[in-house]
């Protein structure tokens, strides 16, 4: 972010969003002093209206909101803040102050997976695919996309959603055995869809789309 923000008018209102599942956790408040402290250590830190002080947040609790990008509005006036945060963000316990549902989102799967690879379950069929290793996890991948193929030529709309459920979550056991963060996945994505947005003549490969 290299525009300055705008602390003429006062105090700026700053929105705290969850930089992976996209939830509002909160709103809070920065003076100048505040903002600073937040860039330079990367943890956010409002300006306590109540305490009339310097505020980190999670200060007492230990839920610190780790910055990962900050974005101006259009006047310079109001902040937004990608977070991670570390904890529930409201005093209440919920993980936003605005009691939202926490959407789902595809990297659900890779974290659901880790859980299960994690627990002290014996009964885990995600331990399981992974102790039995590749061949095995492949195998179920391929019979995984086989059945979406079959649904589609049967044009079973709920067939093909619950396989397609299936087929995500094969994925996400194959990429946890190699080691491939979705991340690298989502990045790919992000290029290509890059390329294709500025993409003028006709496509001739997959970059494209």
């Amino acid at each position: 972010m290299t525009q300055q923000p705008d602390f003429s008018k006062g105090l700026l209102p700053v929105i705290l969003q969850d930089s992976t599942t996209k939830q509002v956790l909160m709103l809070g408040y920065m003076d100048k002093a505040a903002y600073d402290k937040t860039i330079a250590d990367q943890i956010v830190c409002f300006y306590s209206r109540s305490k009339e002080r310097l505020w980190v947040k999670g200060e007492t609790s230990g839920h610190t909101q780790e910055v990962v990008s900050m974005h101006l509005d259009c006047d310079q006036d109001t902040l937004l803040i990608e977070v991670k945060p570390n904890g529930p963000t409201c005093h209440t316990g919920s993980q936003s102050c605005f009691n939202t549902t926490v959407p789902f989102y595809v990297q659900n799967l890779a974290e659901t997976i880790v859980d299960s690879l994690n627990s002290t379950k014996n009964n885990s069929y995600t331990k399981y695919l992974l102790a039995e290793g590749l061949e095995k996890i492949t195998k179920k991948f391929g019979e995984e996309a086989f059945e979406v193929v079959i649904g589609s030529m049967k044009q079973d709309k709920n067939e093909v959603t619950n396989e397609t459920a299936d087929l995500l979550y094969h994925l996400f056991v194959l990429l946890q055995a190699l080691d491939i963060d979705f991340a690298s996945v989502e990045q790919v994505l992000a290029e290509r869809h890059k390329k294709s947005n500025n993409f003028k003549g006709e496509r001739s490969d997959i970059d494209n789309w």
